[in-house]
């Protein structure tokens, strides 16, 4: 039986990882912030020590983009500093560690799909945290896959298709960016995804190394927010907007489209079309 420990597991996707771990009959130990706060060093390691997993899946991050702006220090210490005191200490577990990461590394100029090797230049301090972690992971882990996703909603918590949802219910005007253009990824499916990654690098670790996962096709958050409304056959008043005139705290990539092949490649999984994932999403009883 694998044993898996996953932190941020009261996320979008660490509470998939929990959920379908244990499905899986993994042993799972899910931690929360609650439970262990990466950027306390002694602490990381003696949860990983007592749980003695054969893999870690590091879902903790702070994730707030604009509000990173604001805080740049407290974003570092958390998906940098945080991200060391994971990889060192599954390392020293004997633990194989999947860690993941963002588009946001990148910087959105590309007219094609970034591949895990394409150049990041991160925009945002967010990015940069997030850039900064990976380096931590590399060095301190050497068996790792760092998995960089895009755009990960799911059918509970804090995410975009909820405010849009909320937004039109309650009779909101709302204006959507229509010039950043990514592929919407399902937590259930990035999740699922992860997992089949960690078994596989806990038996091959000659595995390790950064990777791409997002469900396929590509649209804009505009054309997102218009099949969440096609779908629920909801009809609010929908204005599309530019970058520029929507005005975000947080400079974000105008470019998020990620190459999936090498995950593919080796982990043997394709992922479905983003909009068979909304849909089975927007069906799942609540």
């Amino acid at each position: 039986m694998t044993r898996v420990l996953i932190t941020g597991a009261a996320g979008m996707t660490g509470a998939e990882l929990a959920r379908q771990g244990r499905a899986r009959g993994w042993e799972t130990t899910a931690l929360a912030r609650r439970d262990l706060d990466i950027t306390d060093e002694s602490a990381v390691v003696e949860a990983i020590r007592d749980a003695a997993p054969d893999v870690v899946v590091n879902a903790a991050a702070y994730t707030a983009v604009d509000e990173a702006e604001r805080e740049p220090g407290l974003a570092m210490k958390v998906n940098r500093d945080g991200a060391a005191n994971v990889a060192r200490a599954a390392a020293h577990g004997g633990a194989a560690l999947v860690h993941i990461s963002t588009d946001y590394v990148f910087d959105g100029a590309a007219t094609t799909p970034y591949r895990p090797d394409s150049e990041v230049n991160p925009i945002s301090a967010y990015g940069a945290t997030k850039l900064a972690g990976e380096e931590s992971v590399r060095e301190c882990a050497p068996r790792h896959a760092i998995v960089r996703s895009s755009w990960v909603y799911s059918h509970e918590g804090r995410n975009f298709v909820h405010t849009m949802l909320r937004l039109a219910e309650a009779g909101s005007d709302i204006r959507v960016v229509n010039d950043q253009h990514g592929s919407p990824t399902l937590a259930a499916d990035l999740a699922a995804a992860l997992l089949d990654a960690a078994g596989a690098l806990s038996r091959d670790p000659s595995l390790a190394g950064t990777y791409h996962f997002a469900n396929s096709g590509t649209t804009t958050w505009y054309g997102f927010a218009q099949a969440v409304f096609e779908e629920t056959k909801l009809t609010p008043r929908l204005t599309p907007v530019s970058t520029t005139e929507f005005q975000a705290a947080a400079r974000r990539p105008r470019s998020s489209m990620l190459d999936t092949s090498a995950f593919s490649a080796a982990f043997g999984v394709t992922p479905r079309h983003w909009r068979a994932a909304l849909r089975s999403m927007l069906e799942r009883p609540q």
